[in-house]
């Protein structure tokens, strides 16, 4: 496994991160309890030491799931944990980045996530009104009581920038979608990263599947209880589905070259593209795991990264 270690800050995690996404159950199709908590620990004895989940993520379920399958082991990872999706059954979603939500809504997360304290705690959504200063100082406030050990961002663009040159230094990290599906946000992955002191994450990875070679035109028809179904998830639809499979087609021939999986093509073209970046990939069984490790300590060749970033621009 390959490490790095998070600027403004002393943690040392892998370069793979497991998504916790699935672990909240809503939307993934089958997602059975016992093989996500097989699937942390397989994760745990590969090496992978980084964690990512938010409290939206199945209303919860998210964090229990993975509190109950670190058990014992939470000494050996860094958990990633999001807030600002303000989310209850049966009412309106909205975006909350305000003090007293923070404060209660680390401690329902603490409590779900069985744990004392949050690694990395992560700005899911801006709200549009509360000041990015603000927002630190209950961060630090969280940090100074040892719930927090340190603070990020997420789905930050270009109308962020302004605040951020008042924080830098602040955070450790940023995660923002960015896979060979989808690289509308490469530009600022690289500005965050070279201007704001900021440590990438990419999620979305492995662009919701459709890069893990296993799918094709006659087989991506979801049910209603996986998400993919719907028009929103433009990986699996139209045009965009098109262009995906004819971006597989390379990959499967790098893949064959390489002796590795497809879906490890598409974590190392990341890895390797952005050389201090950390790639979330979500999994909801041992085995995707495994494939997902395999992306970890070799390199695509230069012919190779240029052959990707060619049919994928």
């Amino acid at each position: 496994m390959e490490y790095i270690t998070l600027k403004n800050s002393d943690l040392k995690v892998s370069r793979i991160c497991i998504g916790g996404c699935p672990m909240g159950g809503y939307g993934w199709g089958d997602v059975r309890e016992k093989e996500l908590i097989q699937a942390v620990n397989t994760a745990l004895d590969n090496g992978v030491n980084f964690f990512d989940t938010a409290e939206t993520y199945g209303l919860g379920q998210s964090e229990i799931t993975l509190g109950k399958a670190l058990g014992s082991r939470r000494h050996e990872a860094v958990i990633s944990d999001k807030f600002g999706v303000h989310a209850q059954k049966g009412q309106p979603t909205f975006y909350d980045n305000s003090h007293d939500y923070i404060i209660s809504a680390c401690d329902g997360s603490l409590k779900r996530l069985n744990t004392d304290y949050i690694d990395i705690y992560t700005i899911h959504y801006r709200d549009g009104k509360t000041p990015l200063s603000e927002v630190v100082e209950t961060l630090e406030e969280l940090k100074k009581q040892g719930k927090i050990r340190y603070f990020a961002l997420s789905n930050i663009h270009e109308d962020d920038k302004e605040e951020m040159k008042q924080l830098k230094g602040k955070f450790v990290s940023f995660q923002d979608e960015y896979s060979l599906a989808c690289r509308k946000n490469e530009k600022d992955m690289f500005d965050f990263s070279e201007n704001y002191e900021l440590t990438p994450l990419t999620w979305g990875s492995l662009g919701q599947g459709i890069l893990t070679g296993k799918y094709n035109l006659d087989n991506v028809n979801f049910g209603a209880d996986d998400r993919r179904s719907r028009d929103i998830y433009v990986n699996f639809h139209g045009d965009k589905l098109l262009k995906n499979l004819e971006i597989v087609d390379v990959m499967k021939e790098i893949s064959r070259k390489h002796n590795k999986p497809v879906s490890a093509v598409a974590i190392r073209f990341i890895l390797d593209y952005i050389p201090d970046s950390v790639v979330l990939c979500g999994a909801k069984r041992p085995s995707q795991v495994l494939g997902n490790v395999e992306g970890a300590d070799w390199h695509l060749d230069k012919e190779d990264v240029q052959k990707l970033d060619e049919v994928s621009k």
